[in-house]
């Protein structure tokens, strides 16, 4: 570790100038790549400072214990060392996970698809519990959400329902709840009281940035056409939905909650983006993928991540063995304990894989 801390710090000399360059602000992607690097070894050289000293003070305590002929002296210098050997696990373990360099995507706001699976109309109910949810946790921690399409049912919930979420360290929170939520209870329209299973797919997007994500107008088709369902008075009668048709990938977009064409295309855009940065992200992790499936973060849409069984007022995820029994808690938007863990156990994951 100790090795890998000092390679470290010569990078961090090498950044130091590198920022006091004129000519780097001229280039704005490797501007950001810098800065963010350079944010993030500032904070390793610090803790490494700290290390330093808690090592050079158990060096100091030793030696004066071995030499020292002043019973006082010994007995404080005895405290001392006991005092710094226990802070001293606590400092190795902050600085094992600041070994990890930082995933640029972790910062990045979210695009959330949340659609209805198995279970009909119970299970576009519990999408927009999800949705909920999500929004709520979204509010706790000072994010802004912004519904981008919705296609709601006649008992209350969505077949489908994206939005997106913007914030401090967005994607980073929140990019291991893609997968299948399963969830059992008594629904509604039950009348003998039997428990129902049925499940929801989330789908949790990076958005990308117009930088990052070049569309070429030849390759994408536009379509307007009249919306559908309910909205109101215009609905029905503009051609405010939008469809877009990304040729070369046959990805699809269709937007229509805005009266306004011109809005309704700009949201898909911002889906379609996000879809396909989504794409060139599984592309360069294909060959990671074995490793990956093992890994909490897989974010595999067809895998099975976490039961919600509501008879028991438990929330299972599979991915790390964790549960806990306080499910109508979790559903008002307390899921810290829950989505902390899983970014905890990642972290471990990635550790492990980087030493």
């Amino acid at each position: 570790m100790i090795k890998r801390l000092e390679q470290m710090a010569e990078r961090f000399k090498e950044l130091n100038e590198a920022v006091q360059d004129p000519e780097l602000i001229k280039n704005p992607k490797q501007y950001k790549d810098v800065m963010r690097e350079h944010s993030h070894l500032s904070e390793v050289m610090r803790e490494f400072e700290e290390y330093k000293k808690l090592l050079q003070g158990i060096e100091d305590a030793k030696h004066l214990i071995t030499e020292e002929d002043d019973h006082d002296m010994k007995e404080f210098a005895r405290e001392e060392l006991k005092e710094l050997e226990e802070k001293l696990p606590e400092m190795e373990e902050k600085l094992k996970f600041l070994l990890i360099p930082p995933d640029p995507l972790e910062e990045k706001n979210i695009i959330m698809e949340i659609r209805g699976g198995a279970g009909g109309d119970e299970a576009s109910l519990f999408a927009a519990d999800l949705f909920r949810m999500y929004t709520r946790y979204a509010d706790m921690k000072g994010w802004k959400y912004e519904i981008m399409g919705a296609n709601e049912t006649e008992v209350g919930g969505y077949k489908e329902i994206s939005f997106s979420i913007s914030g401090k360290y967005v994607y980073g929170s929140l990019r291991y709840e893609g997968g299948v939520h399963r969830v059992q209870r008594v629904p509604e329209t039950e009348s003998q009281g039997r428990v129902h299973t049925s499940a929801v797919t989330v789908a949790v997007l990076p958005e990308a940035e117009e930088t990052e994500i070049e569309i070429r107008p030849e390759d994408l088709r536009v379509d307007v056409m009249r919306a559908g369902g309910p909205g109101g008075q215009c609905v029905n009668t503009t051609d405010s939905a939008v469809r877009l048709t990304h040729l070369p990938t046959g990805l699809v977009v269709i937007q229509q909650d805005e009266k306004s064409q011109i809005k309704n295309k700009a949201k898909a855009m911002r889906v379609l983006r996000a879809r396909l940065f989504d794409l060139e992200e599984s592309k360069k992790n294909a060959e990671r993928a074995a490793a990956r499936k093992s890994m909490v973060g897989s974010g595999e849409r067809s895998e099975r991540i976490r039961t919600y069984n509501f008879p028991q007022n438990r929330v299972t995820d599979h991915r790390i063995n964790l549960t806990l029994y306080k499910l109508d808690y979790i559903m008002q938007g307390y899921c810290d304990e829950l989505i902390d863990a899983l970014c905890i156990y990642a972290k471990e994951e990635r550790l492990h894989n980087e030493l």
